[in-house]
């Protein structure tokens, strides 16, 4: 058989090399199933408060397994309830692209009835970073049951900072020595004992403190001097903003919630209730163990069993932490605190879940099509103290507002647009506040905290970009003080007392949108509304069909059934190759390759 002429080898060469670089450019960015079975009960054993209460676990964990992940990974998640009581879990900043139908809260889902299992399937689309999930209803998250998420770049693009020596996991946290379900009984009879109640610990990782004499366990990380490390923090507390240190050791922060920010070097770092950030740290101090602490704000304490304490612990160090605790920032000083969270800025020219620079899309000059300007307050409505929006405190329905959507078009469980979203009626009352966002347009939230204590605000099926925050009563002119050019986008943003937060969003992600307090209280008893972003296409790729495994409840229980959904359009089947799968791919292509040269070459 003839032979190839050099040109013709060396062209034969290049058609390969540029054929093995697209098949790992395209095949190593796609996605993997990530498959997971979570059995959540009930323990009364782990005492984290040292005291006896239920505490709820996943697969006998609390807090419960990670979840560790790429972009564009698909996760499903089979959630058996062993609990006596109905269960969601919503997925705290995973923005559901296309797919509000895996929320997990009550107006996107039927809850998991008791004895009972519900698979999630959600993907992780163009998403990275550090997250966290727990129970949604019922009050479960002041019993436990949350977690840590991490979503991890594809490797074809560049972390903004050096590989870590390894990574962990800081889940803090405010605890209650109550028993969940006694709290929520007291809130659900009116006790104003209860409505005023306030945490008793801080927890780390589940866990109490190392100064604690009653503490079972505390949190240690073990580092190795001259290394650094990723630390993943997240406040999954009911109520509590904390500020968190490491003693004699600085922190460089470099992403939260799925945004990489300008690398900038901190002593302390305000968590807020909801809020998600990773930190560098350096093991750059004498050989010892050093005390690792979460303090809360605006709170009085002074006793220091009821701060969460852990320990950084050299692994070569034979030297306990002692002496004073580090000394923060004063816990009432709210200046330093706003002056802090306007120095967290977007990393305009870093890729993060794709190559193109995070700053590629931004608000520098965007038309705003909507405002809602809203008020955070309380208000005792029938004889019961409650939160309110606006004036309105969210009557939960018991039908699910997406599902009223896809049988009747919300008709009987909801009335669109019934309340307002830039006013306070008079008359406070309870009611299904349910508000349109227009499709593919820009929207300005202002969050207005009415009381004298912290809040903070999230939109779930969006990052958010935190443009303001100031005190007092936000006015139009307060749009001169706006950060327009790099402000951090986030999924969750403090609101500080007596003050106002505000934020833009891009309505690009049709669904059925949860816009709610963090604070646990004042998200079970009403400071809380929906958006409807509703785009009329019907073409799948616009908005995902309901999941084959729907649940029915409400008004559709299957009972009374509904009428038969429209029937789904078919598709063909579509190839899933996970990372396995593509190099058996490369692997082929390779082999074929040389079989054709063996031929060609005549070897």
């Amino acid at each position: 058989m003839e032979l190839m002429s050099g040109s013709d080898h060396r062209r034969s060469w290049l058609i390969f090399l540029a054929t093995i670089f697209t098949v790992l450019l395209v095949y190593g960015a796609r996605a993997e199933d990530i498959f997971l079975q979570w059995d959540v009960t009930v323990d009364t054993s782990i005492r984290p408060a040292s005291v006896d209460q239920p505490v709820i676990t996943i697969n006998g964990m609390f807090p419960g397994p990670l979840i560790n992940a790429t972009t564009n990974d698909v996760v499903h998640v089979n959630v058996f309830n062993h609990m006596d009581e109905a269960l969601l879990i919503t997925w705290n900043g995973i923005q559901q692209r296309r797919n509000s139908w895996q929320d997990g809260v009550s107006g996107t889902n039927c809850p998991i009835r008791p004895f009972t299992n519900w698979t999630y399937v959600f993907q992780l689309k163009d998403q990275i970073g550090t997250f966290s999930y727990f129970p949604s209803i019922n009050f479960l998250k002041a019993g436990g049951g949350f977690g840590p998420i991490q979503v991890h770049n594809r490797p074809v693009i560049q972390v903004p900072y050096s590989k870590p020596e390894a990574e962990f996991d800081l889940l803090i946290g405010d605890w209650y020595e109550t028993s969940y379900k006694d709290l929520r009984s007291a809130l659900s009879s009116n006790l104003m004992a209860a409505y005023n109640s306030t945490p008793d610990k801080i927890l780390m990782n589940g866990k109490g403190s190392y100064r604690d004499p009653l503490t079972k366990a505390y949190e240690t990380f073990t580092v190795t001097p001259g290394k650094t490390y990723l630390i993943r923090i997240s406040n999954v507390g009911s109520a509590w903003s904390l500020n968190f240190m490491i003693q004699n050791h600085r922190m460089v922060l470099v992403e939260t919630e799925g945004s990489y920010t300008n690398k900038i070097t901190l002593d302390s770092l305000d968590v807020h209730v909801g809020q998600s950030y990773s930190v560098l740290v350096t093991a750059d101090q004498a050989t010892s163990d050093y005390y690792m602490v979460a303090t809360p704000k605006l709170v009085n304490i002074t006793d220091m069993t009821k701060f969460g304490i852990g320990v950084l612990h050299y692994d070569s160090s034979t030297t306990a932490a002692g002496g004073p605790l580090p000394i923060g920032p004063d816990p009432f000083d709210v200046e330093l605190s706003i002056n802090q969270a306007k120095s967290i800025r977007w990393n305009l020219t870093t890729g993060a879940a794709r190559p193109n620079p995070q700053g590629s899309f931004n608000v520098h000059n965007v038309t705003l099509s909507q405002t809602f300007i809203l008020s955070a307050s309380t208000a005792e409505i029938d004889g019961a103290p409650k939160f309110t929006v606006n004036n309105v405190s969210y009557l939960t329905p018991d039908t699910p507002l997406k599902l009223a959507d896809h049988f009747v078009n919300g008709s009987g469980v909801y009335v669109l647009d019934e309340f307002s979203t830039n006013s306070t009626i008079v008359k406070p009352e309870r009611g299904v506040f349910v508000a349109s966002g227009i499709h593919k347009g820009w929207i300005e939230l202002v969050f207005h905290n009415d009381l004298e204590v912290m809040d903070s605000w999230h939109l779930d099926g969006f990052g958010f970009f935190v443009v303001g925050y100031g005190r007092g009563k936000w006015r139009a002119k307060s749009r001169s003080t706006y950060n327009l050019y790099d402000p951090v986008v986030r999924s969750t943003v403090q609101v500080y007392p007596r003050g106002w937060s505000a934020v833009y969003a891009y309505l690009d992600n049709p669904g059925m949108w949860n816009l709610r307090s963090q604070q646990l209280k004042n998200w079970y008893l009403g400071e809380e509304l929906y958006v409807r972003v509703y785009n009329a296409d019907p073409n799948p790729e616009k908005e995902k069909p309901s999941p084959d495994n729907i649940l029915l409840c409400g008004k559709f229980a299957p009972t009374t059934p509904p009428s038969a959904p429209p029937p789904k359009t078919s598709s063909a089947p579509s190839l899933h190759i996970t990372a396995a799968g593509s190099h058996m791919v490369i692997i082929c292509i390779v082999a074929t390759f040389i079989r054709i040269s063996k031929i060609s070459f005549n070897f």
